[in-house]
C-alpha cells in the first residue's frame, strides 16, 4: 500500500497551503508508479511465459528511458534477435502509448483509480481489489506504430527535442516570450532534460529559475492543457486535449468601484482558479467554477482543488516541461 500512497500524496499538499511550495514539489519528483511490463507475446519465443520485467518508475520520467533496460532483459526471448531498443514502443490494452507524455500523466488518463473512491486500508480479499498498480504495460520492438507515433532514434535526439519544443511552448505562454529557453547555454539546455532523465531535483530547479518570472512577477499565461475523458465505446483512441492561453489574474469590479460615481475607479484583482479555467474552457462538464458537478479534475494522480490558484499550481506542480496537464474524470 506504500506504492498508493507515494503515487497520490502531492495533491494532498497542494491543498494544505502551510506547505512550502519546495515541499510540494519534492513530494511530486518522488512520486513512482510500480510497472509490470511483458513482451509482445507474438514477439516472444515462448508467446505468453516470458518473465515480465518489474519497475518503480518515477511519474515526471518518460517511457523510452526503460527501453535499453527492457531491450536487454527480454534479449533472450525474442523472436527477431536483431530488432534494437529505439524500435520499442508500448501499449496499454492494445493502445499505443505517446512516448512524448510523462507516464504520469499516461497513467491517469488510461489507469489512474478514481482518487475519491481510493481506500487507504488493504482488501482483505484480493479478488475484490480494482487497484490498478502495478500498471501493466506491454512492450514491442517491431511493427511500429507510424500512424500514431512518432520514430525513435538511438541516440536519443528526438525525445530530447520533444521535450525542449515542449518547454519553448511552455516558455512562451508564461513570458510572451521564448527568449528564457532560447538564451539558455547549450549545457543548461541539455541539462534541463537530463536533469529530468536522473530525477534531478537540484539540478532541474537551478536551470528552471531561469525560465520562471520570480513570484513579485505573475505569469503572462499559464502553461495547461486539459485532457478529455474518452468515450469507453469510441472508434479512434486519439486523445482529445483542449488549451487557451489564461491569464493568472481575473478583474473584478471591486464594492468600491461599484459605489464610486468617480470615473477613475478601478477593478480590483483576483486569482484565476482552477475551476475557473474549467468552466470558461469546458462549462458544459464544469457548470460550477467552485464546485465539481458533473467531473473533476486531476493531476498527479489526485483531485485538484477547484479553488486552487492556477499560477500557484504552475508554479508547485507542473511536469518537467512546465505544463500542467490536468485528466478530466467523469463522477458518479
Amino acid at each position: 500500500m506504500t506504492a498508493r500512497r507515494v503515487v497520490h500524496e502531492p495533491s494532498k499538499l497542494v491543498m494544505e497551503t502551510r506547505v512550502s511550495p519546495v515541499a510540494i514539489q519534492r513530494s511530486i519528483w518522488d512520486g513512482r508508479i510500480p510497472l509490470e511490463i511483458v513482451l509482445a507475446p507474438s514477439e516472444s519465443r515462448t508467446y505468453d511465459k516470458t518473465d515480465p520485467y518489474l519497475i518503480s518508475f518515477p511519474r515526471i520520467s518518460y517511457l523510452p528511458a526503460l527501453l535499453p533496460k527492457l531491450r536487454a532483459f527480454f534479449s533472450t526471448s525474442l523472436i527477431e534477435p536483431d530488432s534494437k531498443y529505439h524500435e520499442g514502443w508500448f501499449a496499454f490494452e492494445g493502445v499505443p502509448l505517446k512516448w512524448h507524455y510523462p507516464i504520469g500523466l499516461l497513467f491517469d488518463l488510461y489507469a489512474g483509480v478514481d482518487p475519491a473512491t481510493r481506500s487507504s486500508t488493504p482488501n482483505p480479499d484480493p479478488q475484490e481489489d480494482e487497484s490498478p498498480l502495478p500498471w501493466r504495460l506491454t512492450v514491442h520492438f517491431k511493427d511500429w506504430p507510424v500512424e500514431e507515433l512518432v520514430r525513435l532514434d538511438a541516440n536519443g535526439m528526438v525525445m530530447n527535442d520533444a521535450f525542449i519544443n515542449s518547454v519553448k511552448e511552455a516558455d512562451f505562454l508564461r513570458n510572451g516570450t521564448a527568449k528564457g529557453i532560447m538564451s539558455l547555454s547549450k549545457e543548461d539546455s541539455s541539462g534541463l532534460w537530463k536533469a529530468v532523465e536522473d530525477v534531478d531535483l537540484p539540478a532541474f530547479q537551478r536551470i528552471s529559475s531561469i525560465l520562471l518570472p520570480a513570484p513579485s512577477q505573475p505569469f503572462r499565461n499559464v502553461p495547461i492543457r486539459v485532457f478529455l475523458p474518452l468515450p469507453p465505446d469510441g472508434d479512434s483512441p486519439s486523445l482529445k486535449v483542449v488549451q487557451s492561453p489564461f491569464p493568472p489574474s481575473i478583474s473584478t469590479p471591486s464594492v468600491q468601484a461599484s459605489q464610486s460615481i468617480s470615473p477613475r475607479s478601478s477593478p480590483s484583482v483576483q486569482p484565476q482558479t482552477v475551476g475557473g479555467v474549467l468552466h470558461t474552457l469546458l462549462p458544459n462538464l464544469f457548470p460550477s467554477r467552485r464546485t465539481p458537478v458533473l467531473a473533476k479534475p486531476v493531476l498527479h494522480g489526485a483531485v485538484l482543488p477547484m479553488s486552487a490558484p492556477i499560477e500557484e499550481v504552475i508554479r508547485t506542480s507542473a511536469y518537467g516541461d512546465g505544463w500542467a496537464y490536468v485528466v478530466v474524470r467523469m463522477m458518479g
